[in-house]
């Protein structure tokens, strides 16, 4: 039998990671400044990572969740101490695309509205109302078409109140850093009105942090620069450091009750080991201090290069932008330089996702590489 193709691969096969470092199967070192789409945030076989998980595994892996699990309990206080907001409440699912469409039933739930803002450029994920609210066409199906979605530019305050005086919005989803869509971010006066204008039309404001939270732009979460207090909040990525563990933060005004949810595999005693681990390991790095210290140095260094048009994002959710097209640029920074990095669909821009633990070493070998290659 072989694989259903729908990846484009490059010709490498990772037999092991150590720390911001993928080895290959020809015992070649590849630096990974993609953390696999932001997923590694303590790099790569962290030996308390492995510890903790291999301990649990002697245990027990999983169970229903009509049973008690007291490490959810545990991972829902731990990532408490972390946030800045009080009284949510957490779900635990798999992945971000769980993540999302539990957040989207949720608003639809709460305010019983069925209509999406959702905005240019954004990505949420694969599944049926995630990919809905995906602005990507080519990757929907009529099935996904079905939706009520209104796309609308990010920062346009003037064109999110006309859709909300219509009355049938049910939530709008904001990534407050964009990820796949390129790094655009939001500005403090668009979410301020966002918060008002949600509240004035009854509307749910979902922050998706699949990407950016876990301290990737320095704060936990990204929205957390701004005033604004999200109806529910997604997570997944770098939540479980390659564990598959998604979930969601939920604002005490949605009240819960049986069946409202529900999942076989989330929450299992492995997944939330995992997570536990990551908080545990990240809590002995003064991240945000370190974070802003990497991204004044990585800026500083793409200043050396005069093919750089121009750095966007925040923290470690970082793009570099060119006036030319990166495809090839890519596939010669893995295959010649060994240094893996990302894409957008900004075809002029590469996403820079490292584990949080780089150093400023690592972006000296990255920038030698690229001003070798440009």
């Amino acid at each position: 039998m072989k694989l259903f193709e729908v990846y484009p691969l490059y010709d490498v096969i990772p037999v092991k990671g150590e720390g911001v470092y993928i080895i290959d199967d020809k015992n070649k070192k590849y630096l990974d400044f993609y953390g696999g789409h932001a997923v590694i945030s303590i790099g790569h076989s962290h030996p308390k990572f492995i510890n903790n998980l291999k301990k649990q595994i002697n245990k027990i892996i999983f169970y229903s969740n009509a049973i008690i699990n007291p490490l959810q309990n545990q991972l829902a206080k731990k990532i408490q101490e972390h946030f800045s907001i009080k009284n949510y409440k957490l779900f635990l699912c798999n992945s971000g695309a769980e993540a999302m469409e539990n957040a989207l039933k949720l608003c639809s739930f709460h305010t019983n509205k069925k209509r999406i803002i959702s905005f240019k450029n954004s990505f949420h994920g694969r599944t049926s109302a995630a990919i809905a609210i995906t602005d990507n066409d080519n990757i929907k199906s009529p099935i996904n078409k079905q939706q009520k979605v209104t796309f609308l530019e990010l920062n346009d305050s003037k064109s999110l109140e006309e859709e909300l005086k219509k009355g049938d919005v049910c939530a709008i989803v904001i990534e407050c850093v964009q990820g796949v869509g390129g790094l655009d971010q939001v500005n403090e006066k668009f979410i301020d009105s966002l918060e008002k204008l949600s509240k004035k039309y009854k509307a749910c404001v979902i922050a998706d942090e699949v990407q950016s939270g876990f301290y990737r732009t320095g704060d936990f979460f990204s929205f957390e620069k701004f005033n604004l207090k999200p109806h529910v909040i997604t997570m997944a990525k770098g939540m479980g450091n390659g564990f598959p563990i998604g979930g969601i933060l939920i604002n005490p005004e949605i009240k819960a009750k049986y069946g409202l949810l529900g999942t076989t595999f989330g929450g299992n005693h492995l997944a939330c080991t995992a997570s536990l681990s990551v908080l545990e390991i990240l809590e002995k790095i003064d991240l945000k201090n370190k974070i802003i210290e990497l991204e004044t140095y990585f800026r500083k260094k793409a200043k050396r290069i005069s093919s750089i048009k121009k750095i966007k994002g925040r923290g470690l959710m970082l793009g570099i932008e060119f006036p030319f097209e990166v495809k090839e640029l890519r596939r010669k920074l893995i295959l010649e330089e060994r240094i893996f990095t990302g894409g957008s669909s900004n075809k002029n821009l590469i996403r820079i996702l490292p584990p949080l633990t780089i150093e400023k070493k690592h972006i000296d070998l990255f920038f030698n590489s690229l001003k070798k290659l440009t």
